[in-house]
């Protein structure tokens, strides 16, 4: 195929900085992804699709791999799952952090080796468990007193199961309060402050089939500041020195999670990876040195910024809607491929494509097609003033927390994952259908 590509103005450039690299602008308004316009696919695969940038996910998985020479990098599945998605991290050299026996049956039975994968959840289902000791999964992070004695007991006498502690730290950031993780006000891992990360300790220690390899932390989703991270990190290792110095054990491994903040629109900030991990690795190196314990092995958890910026959403216009001063674009997806502006409020900066447009902007807001007044997908952003029904817009950044939180509302059906690589479109995941929703329901 070959592409026709145009330079793009300062202001475009500023625009066009959130969508992936191989992203290139073409005549007619057009716009292609890993070498494939994005108006072919639509025609392809329909509307509502995803459009997965394999050679975008590769590189942040490397740009990882680069910033962590000395750390695991585990990418959190729960940002989005696919056979194709694990293989991709499989062969970049990636572990992989999972929350649900299902997430986990679909790594390892694509291919992924168990040890290198880590079972998250704060309540984790007996076939959680179960799956996770069956296929031999490398850690199991506890997230509840309860846990350990489960665990222990579903190991058995003869087996042994190495564990982690999730420990609240105390330190509160994160984008949106939902997404806030890291204090003691919500259903996440044991408090630092009250004993309780302490007390699972010792009683772990206590059970010889689980082997104590370090502690965990996730202090909340969408940070785009080094700081907390640093205050979190400090107080997880004066925790293991008090470990250290009432049990005589010092742990090999701190996991500090994930969260590392991206830009959903031009203009917004975004982690500074390189700085976290200068800054992160000198921290650790000064507070063990100060408490004169044996470094840990650093272990972190990326997953929006590995597959998010990777991704592009492509919706078809239904129907324009003048309503006094406001103006409705409703298009054929909504809260069903993409519930985050629902319950999040995150914005999204969608683009039209496929043709060029004279109109002036104009302030509209970009629904979908369910049945809630709060099935918004963008609030108050500039689409051309002729927008109208058939045309395409396509959505940057969406490759995390969308279709991974998909539901079944209203019977739509989940859209088609598509993935782009120089120059080729495949078919990923299927789109959902109605012979779908017919064979699960059984009852008469």
């Amino acid at each position: 195929m070959t592409i026709t590509a145009l330079s793009a103005t300062p202001a475009d450039a500023r625009e066009l900085s959130i969508w992936p690299a191989s992203m290139t602008p073409l005549p007619q308004g057009g716009l292609a992804v890993g070498g494939v316009p994005l108006t072919e696919i639509a025609d392809r695969f329909d509307t509502p699709a995803y459009v997965l940038d394999e050679g975008e996910v590769r590189g942040r998985c490397r740009t990882y791999r680069d910033a962590f020479p000395d750390a695991d990098v585990l990418y959190a599945a729960k940002a989005f799952l696919s056979r194709a998605m694990v293989r991709w991290v499989l062969e970049e050299g990636l572990g992989l952090d999972v929350c649900s026996a299902g997430e986990l049956e679909l790594a390892v039975t694509s291919g992924f080796p168990p040890h290198r994968i880590v079972l998250h959840g704060n309540a984790k289902s007996p076939r959680d468990l179960e799956a996770a000791l069956r296929l031999g999964v490398g850690r199991i992070v506890i997230d509840s007193p309860s846990e350990i004695a489960r665990i222990a007991a579903a190991v058995g006498p003869d087996g042994r199961q190495k564990v982690m502690v999730r420990v609240v730290p105390g330190v509160s950031a994160g984008g949106h309060d939902k997404i806030r993780t890291g204090t003691d006000d919500q259903k996440f891992g044991l408090s630092l402050t009250d004993g309780g990360a302490q007390h699972a300790v010792t009683r772990i220690l206590g059970q010889p089939q689980l082997e104590l390899t370090g502690l965990h932390c996730h202090i909340g989703s969408q940070i785009t500041d080094v700081k907390p991270y640093l205050v979190a990190l400090r107080r997880m290792v004066g925790l293991m020195a008090r470990i250290r110095d009432a049990h005589g054990v010092v742990l090999p491994e701190l996991d500090m999670g994930g969260g590392h903040g991206i830009a959903y629109r031009p203009g917004e900030p975004a982690l500074d990876l390189t700085a976290l991990a200068r800054r992160l690795r000198a921290e650790l190196i000064e507070g063990c040195a100060a408490a004169r314990l044996t470094v840990p092995r650093l272990l972190i958890e990326p997953g929006r910024a590995v597959v998010g910026p990777a991704g592009v959403a492509l919706y078809r216009v239904l129907a324009v809607k003048h309503t006094g001063e406001k103006v409705f674009v409703a298009v054929d997806g909504g809260m069903s491929d993409n519930p985050r502006p629902a319950l999040y409020g995150v914005r999204y900066a969608p683009r039209l494509i496929g043709r060029t447009s004279a109109a002036g902007p104009r302030t509209t807001t970009v629904v979908g097609r369910h049945c809630e007044a709060g099935d918004v997908l963008a609030a108050d952003v500039h689409l051309p003033g002729d927008i109208r029904p058939g045309d395409l817009l396509a959505v940057p950044v969406a490759g995390a927390y969308q279709l991974s939180m998909a539901s079944g509302y209203n019977l739509v059906g989940r859209p088609a994952v598509v993935a782009v690589h120089e120059g080729t479109a495949r078919l990923l995941v299927r789109r959902e259908t109605l012979q779908d929703y017919r064979s699960r329901d059984i009852g008469v």
